[in-house]
């Protein structure tokens, strides 16, 4: 199994669309700092209890990502303090960082972390059969529907995957 480092908006994206198990079906341990937890997944209310009931660890951070993270803080403008926990934990571990979030993708395209985020979870669910088309199809289209709202996805991204998949109603 393989660990990710997990930020909050990835969790809320699978929640809005009511699939908040889907991302666990991968061969993935989501690692969050244990104050994030505490801190980010509030609401809505039980968020936090779900996903570690799914299987979300909570991880302390070490000395050396602690300090890391308050570099970041200091070099990048737009992270939060927990998005820069995450991308410090990402970085000190060299695993994936799971995140949809603009600021913190570019932050850790300059630290040199690889990202993922909700469509890249949902097209690793599809092309290893985790989930079916008419799944892919309806996961795509309900963030589609829920775009500009709660989720905030590149909408061309979500057309083209849905354009190519078919049976659209947003074709």
């Amino acid at each position: 199994m393989e660990y990710i480092s997990s930020d909050t908006n990835v969790w809320l994206d699978f929640e809005t669309i009511n699939r908040l198990d889907y991302p666990f079906r991968l061969p993935y341990i989501y690692l969050m700092n244990n104050d994030a937890v505490q801190d980010e997944l509030l609401s809505p209310p039980g968020l936090g209890e779900r996903l570690k009931c799914l299987g979300l660890r909570e991880t302390e951070l070490t000395e050396e990502e602690f300090f890391l993270a308050e570099e970041y803080m200091e070099r990048f403008a737009k992270p939060s303090i927990y998005d820069c926990v995450a991308l410090a934990i990402a970085k000190i571990r060299g695993i994936i960082l799971l995140t949809g979030d603009g600021p913190l993708r570019k932050a850790a395209k300059k630290e040199g972390v690889r990202v993922m985020g909700t469509i890249g979870i949902i097209d690793q669910l599809y092309e290893t059969g985790k989930i079916d088309r008419q799944e892919y199809v309806c996961c795509l289209e309900d963030l589609l529907s829920q775009n500009g709202g709660k989720v905030r996805l590149p909408e061309k991204e979500l057309i083209i995957r849905l354009s190519s998949a078919g049976d659209s109603h947003f074709e």
